[in-house]
């Protein structure tokens, strides 16, 4: 096939060093009337990509490049199961495409680098986390944001159930007390039994979760986990962990009883006091390191410092888009036109210069951005010359 779906971020083709860089992004619509549109609104990106391209490439050459776009033009199973969002960054050699669950701002471009700003303002881990939907009988991990959210899949053969971890036929009598009414009346010894084999099964059961979710997901993202159960169930699960990822936070309603749109709502508004925290916390900590020489919301210093691997993080405004590039070669700015070959936007070349070199990057709407030229950056150590 002429493109791939991805599902992660970054992707390898960030690493791609030939140019053109094709970067499409536009608002697309899961269900009908609305997702007529989406087809005709993206071929007229795709002619401004092509525009773009005659500037510096022949027509066969271009042609060529543009194969994955007209390939998924003609593709009437992608069209009729979109999202909300689309994004598509390409060159000569890949076409990788994302299925995004929030809406991007429509934009087109051919420059020396990838637009990657949407991308990582839905991937960022600032407003990411697990939650981890839990009985007695089954769990169900998922990851996303406010924006998205999907069910992991886990490796075929990985049990879910109390019957696969215990390796055994859990029982599914119902329990019957034999007397009621009578207060002093003794409890039939079976009932105890019964009571105190599916407390420690399901502890065991809830042990052998909290290690999988921790070696396999919490450890290697970082991730806050959040639980969705029953109240008893937060109870004794909280009581039995080791997972330092997770949080006081929780949803305490059967997950298996909502949708995954009503389950994304009620996480969502359990965690928003988290991520807002947080945004705050870093607002506070670029005022601080800004009063002491160790910050800058000045363009022209942040592209220095990102040149110099200087950023320890930098916060980037949503939608903003400042025309122009960061010469790699030596951390200056150059302003210019989307329309040029050469040329994306100076916020996103930011972004993406300190992304690669492992730095924070956080992307923000604009009424939480602690500066008007669209950045704000922390850096590791002072520097005289800027």
């Amino acid at each position: 096939m002429l493109y791939e779906i991805a599902n992660t971020f970054p992707h390898e083709i960030l690493d791609a060093k030939e140019p053109p860089f094709i970067s499409l992004y536009q608002p697309t619509h899961r269900y009908r009337p609305e997702n007529k549109q989406d087809l005709i609104r993206y071929k007229n990106l795709v002619r401004t990509i092509e525009e773009s391209l005659r500037q510096k490439y022949p027509k066969r050459e271009i042609e060529t490049i543009m194969a994955p776009f007209y390939a998924l033009a003609k593709d009437k199973m992608f069209w009729n199961n979109t999202y909300d969002g689309l994004a598509i960054l390409a060159n000569k050699k890949q076409c990788v495409i994302y299925k995004l669950q929030r809406p991007v701002r429509e934009l087109a471009v051919v420059a020396d680098s990838f637009h990657i700003k949407p991308l990582i303002r839905i991937f960022q881990s600032a407003d990411r986390y697990h939650v981890l939907g839990l009985n007695r009988k089954e769990f169900a991990l998922y990851e996303g944001n406010r924006y998205g959210f999907e069910e992991v899949q886990f490796e075929p053969g990985t049990p879910q159930t109390i019957e696969e971890v215990l390796e055994k036929e859990y029982e599914k009598a119902p329990i019957t007390p034999g007397v009621y009414g009578d207060p002093g009346a003794p409890v039939p010894h079976s009932y105890d039994e019964k009571r105190d084999k599916i407390k420690k099964d399901t502890e065991k059961f809830f042990r052998f979760i909290d290690r999988f979710v921790f070696e396999n997901y919490s450890r290697t993202t970082g991730l806050p986990l959040m639980i969705v159960g029953l109240p008893e169930y937060h109870t004794l699960f909280k009581n039995i962990s080791r997972n330092p990822f997770l949080i006081e936070e929780g949803v305490k309603i059967a997950y298996d009883a909502l949708t995954i749109d009503q389950l994304r709502e009620k996480v969502w508004e359990a965690i928003e006091p988290r991520y807002l925290r947080k945004t705050k916390e870093l607002v506070e900590k670029f005022e601080m390191a800004k009063a002491k020489g160790l910050g800058s919301d000045d363009l022209v210093k942040i592209a220095r410092a990102a040149f110099e691997n200087n950023i320890d993080t930098v916060l980037i405004e949503e939608d903003r888009i400042i025309p122009g590039k960061i010469d790699p070669l030596s951390g200056k700015l150059e302003r210019g036109d989307l329309i040029d070959p050469d040329v994306d936007d100076i916020l996103d070349d930011l972004g993406e210069m300190a992304f690669k070199k492992g730095s924070q990057v956080v992307v923000l709407p604009k009424e939480r951005m602690p500066s008007d030229t669209g950045a704000a950056a922390i850096f590791k150590y002072k520097a005289e010359h800027y």
